[in-house]
């Protein structure tokens, strides 16, 4: 992880060294969602699969105490659970059901899962309202070519028995549309998985504003042969070539000269 962070805070007595440097990253993360306007008053969620250190091959994960805005996400109120919502660490604050049950189900039933992100943004809800979807006419949505998946809407995200279905649609598949619903992302760290979540979230916003100006019929359609060239060709997803880390670094950077008070 981002070495400024592991180094820059005092580790809290009894936890272990990568339980704290992982709420630090996902501390993080959520300031950079709010820098960012990624919120949704005090809904949505990004969770952190904890490293087999700390828990000893079982599935826990970090997700954000429910009722506060993610500008108020620090690294030692992020609560630990496991696959079933139990929190796991004596936190008094509330996990939210919509919360645990999708993205436990991703976690638990993909393999390289170890991040989750999802938003309701006015751009990807947008996208996902539309029949056609995200549409191959950009140069964000060329870099997804093979990679995004969708999964119909069944209502309010707390039924468990949706998470075969969910996992169904998913395949393998990083970037995810929720029809009606929003965007999601999964993958192997945090970073990579904040770079898929992006680069999805940056060709929603794009091909709303360019449909604003004449709707699809308008639009010049990237090829396929291109879209698959460029996905290959921009290897900012491969953990060969730091999988996201230097871009969520240079945003953490940016969140600490805000406000570093995540890393309390």
């Amino acid at each position: 992880m981002n070495a400024a962070l592991q180094t820059s805070t005092v580790l809290p007595p009894g936890m272990h060294a990568d339980e704290w440097a992982a709420r630090l990253e996902l501390a993080a993360c959520y300031r950079v969602f709010a820098m960012l306007g990624w919120t949704e008053m005090i809904y949505n969620h990004i969770t952190l699969r904890l490293p087999d250190s700390v828990t000893g091959g079982e599935k826990h994960f970090l997700i954000n105490p429910f009722g506060l805005h993610y500008s108020e996400v620090t690294a030692s109120n992020l609560v630990k659970i496991d696959l079933q919502g139990q929190v796991l660490d004596g936190s008094t604050h509330r996990v939210n059901p919509a919360g645990f049950t999708v993205h436990a189900a991703i976690h638990d039933g993909l393999q390289g899962a170890h991040c989750v992100m999802h938003t309701h943004t006015t751009a990807g809800v947008s996208v996902a309202c539309l029949k056609d979807g995200l549409q191959q006419t950009n140069f964000y949505t060329a870099q997804l070519h093979g990679m995004v998946a969708y999964h119909d809407f069944e209502g309010i995200t707390i039924h468990a028995d949706e998470g075969p279905r969910l996992l169904q649609s998913i395949g393998d598949k990083p970037a995810v549309i929720l029809r009606n619903h929003g965007l999601l992302a999964w993958g192997a760290t945090l970073p990579q998985t904040f770079a898929i979540l992006w680069t999805l979230q940056r060709a929603c916003e794009i091909q709303l504003a360019t449909f604003s100006m004449g709707g699809p019929q308008a639009v010049i359609p990237v090829p396929e042969d291109i879209a698959a060239k460029c996905t290959r060709d921009a290897l900012q997803f491969s953990p060969n070539h730091g999988a996201g880390r230097d871009v969520f670094d240079a945003l953490v950077r940016q969140v600490d000269r805000i406000d570093s008070s995540y890393r309390a």
